[in-house]
């Protein structure tokens, strides 16, 4: 079943009126309920201080000064029926034990009766109503303290006729005033409908592909802001058509593209077989030494050490390039977990601290808690290799500063590893993470580096979500190279922070 929009928002209309009227009114009936029953207190009190003073002031004018209770036996019914003629309303009066002394009305007892004036014995005061009476109980005081009750009956028909009347009131205007805007706003409705309609017409004109020349309204609001969308639209369509051209360009870009990857494979294996080939030409060149020189001891030992660091550095290049093309090729399901950074770069720490000694080298930490979700095993590798490549590329008597700390706004993890070293050229800055790229040449061979340990963090620190940077050095220690890594917090990180906020 169809409905035209402008009954639904005619309804919708008339439904928030009806809300809001219900709102106002409720509001307005309950501050009229609050002050009628203010005003009612505040006259019950009245009458009860003057209950008070009148009994008090007829137990001192007694000749002879009798107990509360018994001036209350003797005197209750007169007492009742004075207070009664003075204040206009039905009065009773109560002794502490709950019996009636006087009463200037017949008073009907039931539970509801007995419980209010149970409070009143108690010096409290209770009133309850019913129908058109409000039953009041307040303490009676006397000279030494209270004797006994006053049970007050207070007519409350015009306070609720009067509530009857403005409810009955709210009634009338709010169907007016709903059935007055329904109608207008249907009427109102209606040429917002005829626009709508006229923007149908243009879009299934332009669907069965005969295009509009201006813009179907002629309106500054929204609907005229559609139909000029609308006659873009149509313009942008016949101009794609055109533009489909231009995906051919695209498509040769795409080529290029491709060739330029495979270039870059190529070179990728150049560089590959001529790291390959310094190792293996020194093995080759050692080996045919010793087939010549026997029984030379000086090159048996030259040759055996100089092997076992080619035949070290060639394992480490293969290790490192079959780490490489496997992250670059396969997507391995990584282990992870919620890994505490700063305890595990404290073992990092220490696994590298001996190799660090040897060089001489100070290393320093400051380290703040904070847990990432990641693979431990990878984290470790990415911060061993951190670690390593500070120590190779050092200066003697050199320092390694390992600093971590939070940044809750961008929820991350922050991790700088600075060295000491020789700072990084700018035109090596982009470069350095390449594969087989080394800054220093003849170093990279005298410490056994290989161009990928960079290249292989790189590829670990993305694959946890994370990144890596090259900073320019430390801002309070000077020159140097420090490598920034920033990682994502683990959920379970935020909400213990959050706790402790």
């Amino acid at each position: 079943m169809r409905v035209s929009i402008k009954l639904k928002f005619s309804v919708f209309l008339a439904a928030l009126l009806i809300l809001t009227v219900v709102v106002l009114s409720s509001l307005v009936l309950r501050g009229i309920e609050r002050n009628q029953q203010s005003q009612i207190e505040g006259i019950l009190s009245q009458q009860t201080r003057l209950v008070n003073l009148n009994v008090r002031q007829s137990y001192y004018t007694e000749s002879v000064h009798l107990d509360q209770d018994v001036f209350l036996q003797r005197n209750g019914r007169r007492l009742a029926q004075e207070l009664a003629n003075s204040t206009g309303l039905p009065i009773a009066l109560y002794n502490m034990t709950g019996q009636q002394v006087g009463a200037s009305f017949a008073s009907g007892e039931s539970e509801l009766v007995q419980e209010t004036l149970d409070y009143a014995l108690q010096n409290k005061i209770a009133y309850h109503e019913q129908g058109d009476t409000l039953l009041y109980a307040a303490p009676l005081d006397g000279p030494d303290g209270q004797m006994g009750a006053v049970w007050i009956q207070y007519p409350v028909q015009s306070y609720q006729d009067f509530y009857a009347r403005i409810l009955q009131l709210f009634m009338w205007a709010g169907i007016a005033v709903v059935a007055l805007s329904f109608i207008l706003g249907y009427l109102f409705y209606n040429r917002f409908a005829v626009a709508i309609t006229r923007l149908k017409k243009s879009a299934d004109s332009i669907r069965e592909g005969n295009y509009i020349t201006e813009s179907p309204l002629k309106r500054k609001d929204e609907l005229g802001e559609l139909g000029q969308g609308i006659y873009y639209m149509s313009t942008s369509i016949q101009q794609n058509i055109t533009a489909m051209h231009a995906e051919q360009q695209k498509l040769q870009l795409a080529i290029e593209k491709l060739q330029a990857l495979e270039k870059q494979q190529k070179q990728y294996i150049g560089n590959i077989s001529h790291e390959f080939k310094t190792p293996l030409t020194s093995i080759k060149a050692y080996v045919e030494l010793l087939d010549m020189y026997k029984d030379d001891p000086q090159l048996l030992d030259d040759a055996t050490s100089n092997i076992g660091k080619e035949t070290e550095r060639l394992y480490e290049m293969v290790e490192k390039v079959l780490h490489l093309s496997a992250l670059e090729k396969y997507d391995f399901e990584n282990q992870a977990e919620d890994v505490e950074v700063s305890a595990l770069l404290e073992d990092a720490c220490g696994r590298m601290r001996g190799k660090a000694e040897k060089f001489a080298l100070n290393m320093e930490l400051d380290l703040e808690p904070a847990v990432i979700r990641s693979d431990r095993e990878s984290l470790m590798h990415i911060f061993i290799n951190m670690l390593d490549n500070a120590i190779k590329y050092n200066i003697p008597d050199g320092v390694i500063r390992v600093k971590s700390e939070l940044r809750m706004q961008e929820r991350q993890a922050i991790i700088r590893i600075y060295n000491s070293g020789t700072p990084i050229p700018a035109e090596a800055r982009e470069k350095i993470f390449e594969p087989f790229y080394t800054v220093n040449k003849d170093r990279a061979r005298k410490t056994g580096g290989t161009g990928l340990g960079l290249s292989l963090v790189k590829q670990f620190v993305e694959k946890q979500g994370g990144t890596i940077t090259l900073l320019s050095g430390d801002p309070e220690a000077g020159e140097g190279v420090t490598f920034q890594l920033m990682f994502p917090l683990a959920d379970s990180s935020l909400q213990v922070r959050n706790k402790s906020e």
